[in-house]
């Protein structure tokens, strides 16, 4: 119980912080701590139901949230992921994790390699962010991650949105892929609903300690720190799979 809860306080700062579920950090953590591959998937998606709500309200309250435009992109991500269930039982543990090294693969090069920042943000069609947020809630939910990390250099470097406003963004969209991946996750029966409740109650006061941080540090620590997060993660990740650290 202990664990969980500072399990929890701790992913929720980093959710808040870095604007993400916080799947990216907690399933690797739970696979360290002995639990299976789809019983971490399915408590990270419990997880980020907690942390997202959460923590876009709060950026709701600072004005850092553009909520017309993350909506087309969240319907897209809710539609997407409710076949996030039935995609992570179609494939065996291994192959699971593969797909998660390659996910904080990408995730690490589109941080490492700074997006450059433009002054006017594009217009967008509605129809293109529903096309991707329907991929992104798809593929992320199936490995247990809330796809903000993937999205968030694609509103930056190729919609030409504000990497704090893109960051605020990309937590929302995480409240319609995990409400969507919970729900298909659990009629697959994925889910241990006991210690994702317990994880995402703890992960509330992590959140909001997380964006506060975020407001106070410049945008270049921020994102030496994600780096430096994410290739800890794909460090882990390789040894586990490709040494056979069980």
């Amino acid at each position: 119980m202990l664990e969980l809860i500072l399990l929890g306080s701790t992913v929720g700062v980093l959710s808040g912080f870095f604007g993400i579920g916080g799947g990216t950090i907690l399933v690797p953590i739970l696979l360290m701590l002995g639990f299976e591959t789809k019983a971490a998937i399915g408590i990270s998606v419990i997880q980020m139901v907690f942390s997202s709500i959460y923590g876009s309200y709060l950026n709701n309250k600072k004005g850092t949230l553009d909520v017309p435009m993350v909506m087309v992109i969240g319907i897209g991500g809710f539609a997407g992921a409710l076949l996030s269930g039935s995609l992570a039982s179609y494939f065996d543990d291994i192959t699971l994790e593969i797909i998660f090294l390659v996910f904080a693969l990408f995730a690490l090069a589109r941080v490492f390699f700074k997006p450059k920042e433009h002054k006017d943000q594009k217009e967008i069609s509605k129809l293109l962010l529903f096309l991707i947020g329907v991929v992104l809630g798809a593929v992320s939910m199936t490995i247990g991650v809330g796809g903000s990390i993937i999205l968030v250099p694609i509103l930056v470097g190729f919609l030409h949105v504000p990497l704090k406003k893109a960051v605020s963004a990309g937590l929302f969209f995480v409240v319609f892929s995990s409400v969507s991946g919970a729900i298909s996750h659990s009629m697959d029966e994925n889910v241990d609903y006991m210690s994702g409740v317990i994880i995402g109650i703890a992960s509330l006061f992590g959140v909001y300690v997380g964006i506060h941080l975020k407001e106070k540090v410049s945008i270049d620590i921020q994102r030496k720190l994600l780096v430096s997060f994410y290739f800890i993660v794909v460090a882990y990740l390789s040894q586990r799979i490709f040494l056979g650290w069980y």
